[in-house]
């Protein structure tokens, strides 16, 4: 009996552990999750660019403006916003000859959404895509 009694005493003095445990675990919980959140949006971003890029590409290789080029990558991708996208042709539009490589370059200044990772990192991400392709 006085096994038992020794026993229910030591876990009455532990009521309150599991609580202290958890308060001290759920803020580590929760940047991973919000990390991994962050991450998963920054990465649909970035495949977003990439695929907006090829589109751009594909549109300039058959003879298109540079105008033309760029609208395509904008319509390729509702994600991507204008003002945060920048974008570089080679070659200009004037000196493209069929058999020659066109390279369209995009960078994308992506902005952290969740707010408990860009107090940890920087608030703006640069994010870069890049294509090229045979001028038709």
């Amino acid at each position: 009996m006085k096994y038992r009694e020794t026993f229910v005493k030591q876990h009455k003095n532990q009521k309150g552990q599991s609580l202290v445990e958890f308060a001290v675990a759920l803020p580590l919980l929760l940047l991973i999750v919000m990390g991994i959140a962050q991450f998963g949006m920054a990465l649909n971003v970035y495949l977003a660019l990439n695929n907006a890029v090829r589109e751009g590409a594909r549109t300039g290789i058959t003879g298109s403006s540079d105008f033309e080029i760029k609208y395509s990558i904008l319509s390729a991708s509702p994600v991507l916003d204008e003002n945060n996208l920048t974008t570089n042709i080679t070659p200009p539009q004037g000196s493209r000859e069929s058999g020659n490589t066109l390279t369209v370059e995009a960078t994308y200044n992506y902005h952290l959404t969740v707010p408990v990772i860009n107090l940890i990192f920087d608030d703006i991400i640069v994010l870069h895509a890049q294509t090229s392709m045979r001028i038709e």
